[in-house]
């Protein structure tokens, strides 16, 4: 899949079946009108080609109005967001800087300056509560018009429902933020994932839970920056990580801004996935994972993100949240392992 900054590059096909969203999580409803699109430029004889922001416009209104709670909570990286999208066979993705210039457009306007003249588009699909346009003035009746006029096709995709629950990026947001793993699972199609470069911290966890003093094998953990103040999911998570190893490797994970750490942490500030492998793989050594792209599934929540007085606390803490996480790997395997003797009987 290409990935453009914007639509003003040569490499940007002049012509394509488009979908427009911020497709946060790109969960199950996100993939059936991925799905559609693929059909539709298969016929038509077009790449498909994705039209996304960033920031997301309620990110940007909630800086401007100095409203942090209009912004939403964000499922997902954008990294997060390309890898999925490419996953889903999209040819093409512009990611679109959503800023004043853009919040500004009337719907004619962005429809002749994106659609038209930016992206050629012969093809439009959206969801079946679209709306562009300064002050969201556009809707869909506007886009049918429009394409009526200029020569391009309109289609609307009514809500992808499962089990009579309407699929939504807010339902996934909704059942992260209350810790249910598993309905976020089902939302999505796939567990709930993170991934991205593993970055330098202060190297406290490998001190803390040391064998013996001024020794560096404690808990040695991976670092990874959510890049949005806002994540729909914290707290304290059982995980699996993948990409260290030939197999993913069992886990405990903080997702948050770990609140028993100083000012001098030098990700302070900072949304971090924090995951302690409960098995460090040993060809790594001390420093083998910095820089390497990991992808950690968030399996089980244990609990929220608690506040230590103390490293003594902290330590003790961490080691609890260690011997949850491999009691909860023990019942999924030995469940695993109930229904697979069920099934041969």
């Amino acid at each position: 899949m290409q990935v453009f900054r914007g639509f003003r590059h040569p490499g940007v096909a002049p012509a394509c079946a488009l979908t427009i969203g911020n497709f946060d999580g790109v969960h199950r409803g996100h993939q059936a009108m991925l799905a559609l699109l693929q059909t539709e430029a298969r016929h038509r004889g077009l790449p498909s080609c994705v039209l996304t922001f960033e920031p997301h416009p309620r990110d940007y209104f909630a800086a401007v109005t100095k409203k942090p709670d209009l912004a939403p909570a964000r499922i997902g990286t954008l990294r997060d967001k390309l890898t999925e999208l490419a996953a889903c066979g999209v040819a093409q993705t512009i990611v679109l800087p959503f800023d004043g210039r853009l919040a500004s457009q009337s719907p004619d306007e962005f429809i002749q300056n994106v659609l038209i003249d930016g992206l050629g588009a012969r093809y439009v699909l959206v969801g079946d509560d679209f709306r562009f346009g300064a002050k969201r003035a556009g809707d869909y009746a506007m886009l049918d018009a429009a394409g009526d006029a200029h020569g391009f096709d309109v289609a609307r995709m009514n809500s992808y429902e499962v089990h009579g629950l309407r699929v939504s990026s807010s339902a996934v947001r909704e059942a992260l933020a209350e810790g249910r793993m598993a309905d976020a699972h089902h939302l999505l199609g796939r567990p709930y994932t993170i991934s991205g470069h593993v970055v330098h911290g202060r190297k406290l966890g490998r001190a803390l839970g040391a064998s013996e003093p001024g020794k560096d094998d404690g808990f040695r953990t991976l670092n990874l920056r959510f890049k949005h103040w806002k994540p729909a999911a914290s707290g304290i998570f059982a995980v699996l990580v993948h990409g260290l190893a030939d197999q993913p490797l069992p886990g405990v994970a903080n997702l948050g801004v770990r609140p028993s750490l100083d000012a001098n942490d030098v990700n302070a500030g900072r949304v971090l996935l924090e995951t302690h492998c409960l098995e460090w793989p040993s060809h790594l050594g001390a420093e083998g994972a910095y820089g390497k792209i990991v992808r950690v599934e968030l399996l089980h929540k244990l609990h929220d993100e608690l506040r230590y007085t103390s490293l003594e606390a902290l330590t003790a803490g961490i080691a609890k949240d260690g011997r949850d996480a491999r009691a909860f790997f023990a019942s999924t395997h030995a469940e695993t392992h109930r229904q697979t003797t069920r099934d041969r009987i």
